[in-house]
């Protein structure tokens, strides 16, 4: 069940990061780094703003509706979510503290109802393991954001008009399955419920807030000591890595957490482990050589996607947030679990808060000094503070496994693939397209034939069973 769960959001999301490339290729290509500057601006701010308005309503979903034992929260939930429209517009005087100009910050708060209500929907979907509908969901929000993107072009090369664009889009794809997720819910407003939902889900808030302010604060910084052109050229390269690498990790996360809380609810902590243990390696051998490789061919990426005055800087960034990259999964899609499963909520505000407090001080040196390369290692060295921090928090809720044994095997995987991949590189010559066309494959082959021989994430047996079935089929 993991397996598939996984598989169909990974495709899913698959086919968003393939979208996502393309809004960054065009996009780079298409505006000037201060418009995309201020086009990531605001779709950051809109990302923390729809985070606070609705992960309190995140936690009855995953905590009653996962549990498939006929529980329906889906009317409180949508009382609740009601009643954070109605504090949104007041989040238009913060966008314009953080240096959003006036028709950027309208259009920002805009961006993030839009946005609310779409997570929500997939947060429900996902709950009940509805995958095929929640795939369809994020199919039709990949395809709206880049087509509107192009259409609203069409009026003018404005970043204020490219964060209307997405808004739209996700209102739209949002609005195709609303009938789907509301079907026969009644609005539940019960205020003593309702107060005490928001109580219990303040730190959780707070914290997932915290964790979406971490994200996007490096180009925030940048802005103020650069500029908005230099924080477009940036967040580029940044969110390129991003896109590319997280989008399986969530994939994978968005299966697990689920299935996690109802195995808990009624296998108990035994099987809970068992299942963690499964979801701890096949979460690290999907990110580590995604990151690893990706860090040693960025050069040939950035030249691909990005447009030319992008270039330069994601050069210099992306094998540094790469690296990022991995500690911020293993933290944030896999030992933040140990806080839910244990009803620990404080815990997602003491490490995410340390984090991000540990991020600003030491981002707002690095970059005043060294410019926007300095956001970069800032980055890093925040990822790698807040992974140890979570180790150490794990132990006092719920102490989820971390099996270095097997996952030992996934980093002998992983150093195969990265040799492979540039000692090739050092003696392939060509364009960029042509390089990639020959490391990429070089790299897969290298790193699932190490998988293969180590039996990483039972890849052998499953490859066995998968011929067994196959034979099967054919001789039936």
């Amino acid at each position: 069940m993991l397996i598939g769960q996984t598989a169909i959001n990974f495709l899913a999301n698959v086919f968003s990061a393939a979208f996502g490339l393309l809004n960054v290729v065009v996009f780079t290509r298409y505006f000037a780094p201060a418009e995309y500057g201020i086009y990531v601006l605001g779709a950051g701010f809109a990302a923390v703003v729809s985070m606070f308005l609705s992960s309190w309503l995140r936690l009855p979903i995953m905590r009653e509706q996962a549990r498939g034992d006929g529980s329906d929260v889906r009317g409180l939930v949508l009382a609740g979510f009601v009643l954070s429209c109605t504090i949104g517009p007041a989040t238009y005087i913060v966008a314009r503290l953080v240096g959003l100009a006036p028709l950027a910050a309208a259009t920002a708060v805009c961006f993030a109802l839009s946005l609310s209500y779409y997570e929500i929907l997939q947060e429900l979907l996902r709950a009940r393991l509805q995958a095929f509908t929640m795939m369809k969901a994020t199919m039709v929000r990949a395809v709206l954001v880049p087509s509107l993107g192009l259409a609203f072009a069409m009026l003018g090369e404005s970043g204020v008009l490219l964060l209307a664009s997405s808004t739209l889009a996700y209102l739209l794809a949002a609005f195709v399955f609303t009938r789907n997720v509301w079907r026969g819910v009644a609005l539940a407003f019960d205020r003593s419920r309702l107060l005490k939902l928001a109580i219990s889900g303040l730190p959780l808030t707070l914290a997932l807030t915290l964790i979406a302010v971490s994200s996007v604060i490096d180009r925030f910084i940048v802005a103020y000591f650069a500029g908005a052109a230099q924080a477009g050229e940036y967040t580029a390269g940044v969110d390129l890595i991003r896109q590319t690498l997280i989008m399986p990790a969530i994939s994978l996360a968005s299966a697990f957490f689920p299935m996690a809380v109802h195995i808990l609810a009624n296998r108990g902590t035994a099987a809970v482990r068992q299942h963690l243990e499964e979801c701890l390696e096949l979460l690290t051998a999907i990110t580590l050589p995604a990151s690893v490789g990706l860090a040693i061919t960025s050069a040939h990426v950035a030249n691909i996607v990005l447009g030319p005055e992008f270039r330069s800087m994601a050069t210099q960034t992306m094998p540094i947030v790469s690296m990022a990259v991995i500690f911020q999964i293993l933290n944030y899609q896999y030992l933040h679990i140990s806080f839910l499963l244990s009803n620990r909520n404080a815990f997602y505000l003491v490490n995410t808060g340390s984090t991000i407090a540990f991020n600003i001080v030491l981002a707002c040196l690095l970059v005043s000094h060294f410019g926007p390369i300095g956001a970069a290692w800032a980055r890093l060295a925040a990822e790698m503070f807040g992974f140890f921090g979570a180790v150490i928090l794990s132990r006092w809720a719920f102490p989820v496994p971390l099996a270095f044994g097997r996952l030992a095997f996934v980093l002998l995987a992983t150093i195969v693939m990265a040799i492979a991949v540039k000692g090739l590189d050092m003696f392939v010559v060509g364009t960029d397209s042509f390089a990639l066309a020959i490391l990429i494959p070089a790299g897969v082959i290298a790193y699932v034939g190490a998988c293969l021989l180590t039996n990483v994430a039972n890849a052998r047996d499953r490859l066995q069973r998968g011929v067994l079935v196959l034979r099967n089929i054919l001789a039936s």
